[in-house]
This record gives C-alpha cells, structure tokens and sequence, in this order.
C-alpha cells in the first residue's frame, strides 16, 4: 500500500467576500492511497471559522507524520484506521477518511452512497452564492451565475462590515432581481441568508422583519460562533422563538455532540466536510439529525469538484445543498461531479467516482 501527498492550487473567477474576509486563491492538499491498481482520494486544506483555525502547513505536518504508521493498516478493514484517526485535526482526519472511502468503493464496484442504501436518482438544486459588495458589484456577480446555470436558488452572504443598512439594501436589491427573473423565467426560485457570524442577537433580531418580507427562506449562522458550547447555544436560543424562516447552525456544528446540543434551538445543520472530519461522521451526523427533526445543508468552502464530489454522496439526505465553489474555479483539476441544469447528482461511479481532469506530467 502506497500513500502520497501532494499541494495544488485553486483560483476562483471571482474572488467571495464575507463577514470574515476576501479569499481569491487556496492552496489545497491531495492524499493518495494506491493500492491493487486502484487510487483513493481525498481532499483538505487549512481554514477558519472566525473563533477556530487550521493552518495547511500544520495539517500537512500531521498527515506526513501519520502516514509512515498507515503503510501496515489495511483499507479492506477501515476500523483498524479509527484509533489513529481519533487523534487528528478535523481537516487531517478528512483527507484519510476521504481516501479510504474512495479505495473501498472502487474496490467493490460502487459508490458510496449505493454503499449506504441512499437513493441517487433525483438530482437536487444547489445554491450559488454571493458574497459582500457593492450592491452594484453583487447583482453583477447574480447576472455572472445566471449565464452559467439557471440559479434557482441563491445565497446572499450578509454580515456587512458596512452595517446593517449596506444588508438591507443589499437584501432588497438581490429580492427583487430574483422576483423579476422568476416571473420572466417561470421558474420557482428562492433566496437563502448567510450572515457568517456577521451579527448580535440585536441586530439578528432587527433583520427578521426585513427578511420575512422579502421571502428569505433560510437563514444561516446569523451569530458569530463561541468556543463555550453553553454560550453558543445561548445566542441561538435567544433568536430562534423569534425566527420566522428555518434557523441554520454551521460554524457553530462540528461534530455530534454540537449537532445534539444545538437540536433545541435550531432547524438545521451546515454539514461540512472540512469540519465533520470527512463522511463517516457526516454520514452519522445526517442519520442523527433526520432522527432529531433537523433539516441538512451540504456546505462546502474554497474545495475542489474532489471534495464536492465526496460531499455529494450525502444528497439523497440533503435539503439545501450548497456545493458551488468548484462551479467558481479556473483551474479545478478533477472531474466528475454531474450537474445538470443547477441541479446536483452523486456520481455513478465507484468510489466518489471523481477522477483527476486531465493528466499531469
């Protein structure tokens, strides 16, 4: 058994802005396991939430570190990999669960969510989304996607650093852009509202109002996440008697226990890859939370159509998929996630069924 690791870089065609920052380019990390002519993939790369932080160097350190260790481990028995994996960074923990998922599909002629007895067949609509601007800025950014794909469902990155009358008005302009393409197209659309953190209580509380009226049919993570799990809770508490759309928790969830914790006192949950530590307890996360009552977006950050694609195993389980940043890359190097129209479909392939896009020297 052979492991490998590799950098790439990602640059986006238009570079997004939230509450926390602009990114225009990444740095991700590719890990390979090569083994009986198959190769299993997986993707990760260094983050932030605003109140944790994972530098890529510090992840690839962990993962140069461990791989000596996963020589001896056979992939046809993923539980011998747990107790190493426990010990890691939820970023360096994905890249190895990523992998040997894509390794063990291949080698049983499946993909995974055929694996997990999900149902791939109807394809789900992905938001697009926009990130803080001008008001000008941002409806060219909305004409932008509505070139590349019918845009059914649209987030708006909200959280102004320019205060809450920059997001009313950014609000408004994005409502009725939408409104007047539903009525010319014909089409159903909706309009999602990330504030990123980007808001007090007060001040989520003053923007209910506005985003009832203008059809805002979720809102997520309006408050800025808190590393005491009793204060996180509590901001979420606060404003959910008062929200009249499905409440969303992401930077706020991470893992299980956040998942159990927030429950109470939201709707949903962002389910990021980067974050759960790959799909194994993603996979987990989605089971509990249909048990709970929750509601599921898909989310991705600066990833590749590799970490998308592994994302997309979990569609069938999802309400509000949210895998748009490869559909924003110039230099995306893999390929295989099918998108038909705006919506998204788990590829039939093995494995995560995504393949790098051309060769390379």
């Amino acid at each position: 058994m052979g492991w490998a690791l590799r950098r790439f870089s990602l640059t986006k065609a238009v570079p997004l802005t939230i509450s926390r920052g602009t990114t225009a380019s990444v740095v991700r990390l590719e890990l390979r396991l090569d083994r009986d002519g198959l190769i299993g993939r997986g993707e990760t790369g260094g983050f932030e939430t605003g109140h944790r932080a994972f530098a890529l160097e510090a992840v690839e350190e962990e993962l140069l570190a461990l791989l000596p260790q996963l020589d001896a481990l056979d992939p046809d028995r993923p539980q011998q990999f747990e107790p190493l994996l426990a010990a890691l960074s939820p970023p360096a923990r994905c890249a190895i669960d990523l992998a040997l998922w894509d390794w063990y599909g291949q080698r049983l002629g499946h993909p995974l969510w055929r694996l997990w007895g999900l149902d791939a067949a109807e394809g789900v609509a992905t938001s697009v989304t926009l990130g803080l601007a001008s008001v000008t800025a941002v409806l060219e950014r909305l004409d932008r996607w509505w070139t590349q794909l019918p845009a059914t469902r649209v987030k708006l990155k909200l959280g102004s650093p320019d205060g809450l009358d920059h997001d009313r008005s950014l609000l408004e302009a994005v409502a009725q852009a939408i409104t007047q393409r539903s009525q010319r197209q014909g089409l159903a659309m909706e309009l999602q509202v990330d504030a990123n953190g980007g808001w007090t209580v007060d001040q989520a509380k003053r923007m209910l109002e506005p985003l009832a009226t203008h059809q805002v049919v979720l809102l997520e993570q309006p408050l800025a996440p808190d590393l005491d799990p009793a204060c996180d809770t509590a901001g979420f508490a606060a404003l959910h008697p008062h929200c009249p759309m499905p409440l969303v928790a992401d930077e706020s969830c991470w893992d299980l226990e956040d998942l159990l914790r927030l429950a109470p006192v939201v709707d949903g949950v962002n389910l990021k890859l980067l974050k759960t530590g790959g799909l194994s307890q993603a996979l987990l996360m989605a089971q509990v939370a249909q048990r709970k009552g929750l509601d599921l977006m898909v989310g991705c950050y600066s990833d590749s159509s590799l970490l998308n694609g592994a994302a997309a195993q979990l569609l069938p389980l999802i309400r509000w998929p949210d895998l748009d940043s490869h559909l924003n890359l110039v230099d995306d190097p893999f390929a295989g996630l099918d998108l038909q129209d705006d919506r998204l479909h788990p590829s039939s392939m093995s494995g995560l069924g995504i393949r790098p896009a051309a060769v390379r020297p």
